[in-house]
């Protein structure tokens, strides 16, 4: 008794601290947050100029992580919402629609009037009732400079029959938050984890709540039994006996002063409806078979249409206390709900190339070899390496290590082997995070996400399919255009006073060197992009315009003045590059 009864007292203690934490953050993250809540107003002021929907067809969208791709319920289209972009200097967000169309291979823009504010990290899910509905909660909204955060608590549905948006309003549900995971459960939408952060402080969550699809009010569930801890990013998903399945995440701590450390969750739960118990559920751990996934974070999940389990990519980060590098993977792993097994998915390669490549295996007992064929010889990590040139001339290199619980690609190919060979080795998508991932038909589609080169990031706008029937090679729908890639490096005097900033004349000097930059006489502004619109062309470039006009019109100025002169410079732009691409082609 007296045992049970300081358990009690330590979860509510436990209980205490994090409701003390939750409040701090909130409080110190509130005047930020107001200081976002104007610049999110000043994006929803551009929106509210749609009055009515259109549908323009476009190339495929600009480079993009942590956005959300879904399969639409009734139609071959795959659906692309919002998402971020930094290209060294700048953090660009989004809450632009796509419609991408498998049968024809086209991309579709579609603006509908009153979207949901720009954001990432958020949740979408897809459910088929009204001709088909997409529903999207919280994520999250950061400055320009990526040092302030606004996390939302809204949930949005887009009526997809009627292309039209619409803001649900009801109490009692999660805080504001990104990095969740919702997934639909019966008629519910149910709602796990995630994690708020301001400058100073962050807290993790690893609260559930579920969404009535026909009441449409919220509710916290309590359930029993011992759960997982804080995390964000985990796998969530429903099982084929109705549970809902949690593995992995990320979340992290602070062990000192101005250091944190992070932890990358390799453990797995069941949340499981009780048996007559309406609204009560039970949380388990479980110990699948196989061989789960290495361990990473910022992976990638979607479920196939046998109900397995998809697991895609993410990175593993080393960290020390000034230095934080990650490994970056394009594996892809299998859980078999059904089995409670989880392996390692591995391609067979295209028909043409099974006879040859069984050959090739039997001559060379170092290729690699599939990992449960039980061979008596352990095949050897195959190291592939890829070289993209950026517009400004870097060459980022791609170097991927491929290990034997990864995916079965076959090695470079010799100099006597054919060239349908050498094509078919460079059809995987690279190693990445934070891709978007959906299923449509049996077929595994992998869009966008990012990798780091050094201090470099890469975001990626390539979109790539899997045949889960056949699981013989991925194929490229759309590759990643190196000229697309924008990255900024910080100029020397930003360096400089970073490294000087006790000295009192840093900040002048570095201003002083920006001002001169802005004030040259040839500035580098974005190009516009073929087939592309003046609204999309403000859409993509629209912070770079808003920090040329404040140089122009000073720090005092009002932000509506500042808006104005931006759109007026993006506008003059657009028109000429529009004028001399016409003069080119006469």
């Amino acid at each position: 008794m007296g045992k049970k009864g300081k358990k009690e007292k330590k979860g509510r203690g436990a209980e205490k601290t994090a409701a003390k934490m939750e409040k701090k953050v909130s409080k110190r993250s509130r005047k930020e947050e107001e200081d976002l809540e104007a610049l999110i107003a000043h994006f929803q002021t551009l929106d509210a100029k749609k009055t009515q929907v259109t549908e323009t067809p476009c190339p495929p969208p600009s480079p993009r992580l942590n956005a959300s791709l879904s399969a639409h319920p009734e139609k071959d289209e795959l659906i692309l919402f919002g998402g971020e972009y930094f290209n060294g200097q700048k953090t660009f967000m989004y809450n632009e629609l796509y419609s991408y169309s498998i049968r024809k291979d086209t991309w579709t823009k579609v603006d509908i009037p009153g979207p949901p504010p720009r954001r990432c990290a958020h949740q979408a899910v897809v459910v088929p009732q009204g001709g088909g509905q997409l529903w999207v909660f919280g994520g999250e909204f950061a400055s320009p400079d990526g040092e302030q955060f606004y996390h939302y608590k809204d949930l949005w549905v887009l009526h997809l029959a009627t292309k039209t948006w619409e803001q649900i309003r009801s109490a009692g549900g999660p805080s504001g938050r990104s990095g969740h995971r919702m997934v639909a459960w019966k008629r519910q939408l149910i709602l796990f984890g995630g994690f708020h952060e301001s400058a100073r402080d962050y807290i993790y969550y690893s609260d559930v709540y579920t969404f009535s699809l026909d009441t449409f009010q919220w509710s916290k569930l309590s359930p029993s039994g011992p759960g997982p801890t804080p995390r964000s990013g985990c796998l969530m998903a429903v099982t084929p006996q109705g549970s809902i399945a949690i593995y992995g995440g990320y979340s992290k701590q602070r062990v000192k002063k101005d250091v944190d450390k992070g932890t990358q969750h390799s453990d797995m739960f069941l949340l499981k409806p009780e048996e007559g118990g309406e609204g009560k559920w039970t949380w388990t751990r479980i110990n699948p078979s196989g061989v789960k996934p290495t361990a990473r974070s910022g992976f990638s999940v979607a479920v196939a249409p046998n109900h397995q389990i998809l697991v895609f990519g993410g990175v593993c980060d080393e960290e020390e206390e000034e230095s934080l590098e990650g490994s970056f993977f394009s594996d892809l792993y299998i859980y078999d709900a059904a089995k409670s097994r989880w392996f390692a998915a591995q391609l067979k390669g295209p028909k043409s190339e099974k006879k040859k490549r069984r050959r090739g295996k039997a001559d060379d007992p170092e290729g690699a070899t599939e990992q449960e064929t039980g061979g008596s010889s352990a095949p050897e990590p195959l190291e592939v390496i890829k070289e993209v040139v950026s517009e400004d001339g870097t060459v980022v290199t791609i170097k991927q290590v491929l290990t034997p619980s990864g995916l079965g690609v076959q090695p470079p190919p010799k100099a006597d082997d054919s060239a349908s060979e050498a094509s078919s080795t460079g059809q995987e998508p690279c190693p990445r995070s934070n891709a978007m991932l959906a299923v449509k038909h049996g077929l595994l589609y992998v869009y966008g996400g990012m990798f780091e080169a050094g201090d470099r990031q890469v975001t990626l706008s390539d979109l790539y399919c899997l045949d889960l029937h056949k699981m013989e090679e991925w194929k490229t729908l759309v590759e990643m255009d190196p000229k697309s890639q924008e990255w900024l490096e910080e100029s020397d005097s930003e360096e400089d006073s970073s490294s000087d900033e006790e000295s009192a004349d840093g900040e002048d000097t570095e201003d002083q060197e920006e001002d001169s930059a802005e004030e040259g006489a040839d500035p580098q502004h974005p190009e516009v992009a073929r087939g592309e619109q003046y609204e999309e062309y403000l859409s993509r470039t629209e912070q770079h315009w808003l920090k040329l006009a404040r140089s122009h019109v000073g720090p005092e100025a009002k932000e509506k003045k500042v808006l104005k002169v931006a759109q007026a410079m993006a506008k003059s732009c657009f028109d000429d590059a529009v004028q001399d691409s016409a003069q080119a082609r006469h």
